[in-house]
């Protein structure tokens, strides 16, 4: 791993006191979460448009386990330690977790973001955590492009199965 990510990328009880310390200098914390499996064109557009809402952006990564609950048998394609590394290659990302949970409510509770975003397949009604970030007085808000590219899609078309 690079040294680079390597200092991006905290389990969550250190994140915890680093997302604190941020605020107290009055930086506003933006959260997004994702597997991220392939990471793709839809992906970086959804984190730099997240990180814009504020000053931190923090990543979640649902960890392989969780992965492999919502998407099922075969994935993740890569492992959570290489999708934390990749992701926190990108120069919009201050800070990556992986979380075991199949949604980020306890990361949310946690860490208590000004902004929770998503991806344009939701809306700001429909996204899962939407009651634990009004909870702490957080915003959410869809981010990215139209969902026009997915892992998925691109796995099928790898392997042959669309054109």
């Amino acid at each position: 791993m690079t040294q680079r990510a390597r200092k991006k990328i905290l389990p969550i009880s250190r994140l915890r006191r680093v997302i604190n310390q941020e605020k107290r200098r009055g930086k506003k914390i933006v959260l997004a979460n994702g597997i991220f499996d392939i990471l793709h064109v839809g992906h970086v557009r959804y984190l730099e448009d997240a990180k814009k809402l504020g000053d931190i952006l923090v990543v979640g990564i649902n960890s392989d386990a969780s992965a492999r609950e919502l998407k099922g048998r075969g994935r993740p394609i890569m492992n959570e330690e290489e999708r934390a590394e990749i992701v926190a290659a990108l120069s919009s990302v201050d800070y990556v977790t992986i979380f075991g949970e199949e949604n980020a409510v306890p990361l949310i509770q946690t860490i208590k973001p000004h902004f929770h975003c998503k991806g344009t397949d939701y809306t700001e009604e429909t996204v899962p955590e939407r009651e634990a970030v009004l909870h702490h007085g957080g915003r959410v808000r869809i981010t990215g492009d139209p969902k026009d590219h997915s892992t998925t899609y691109l796995l099928s078309r790898i392997l042959g199965k669309k054109r």
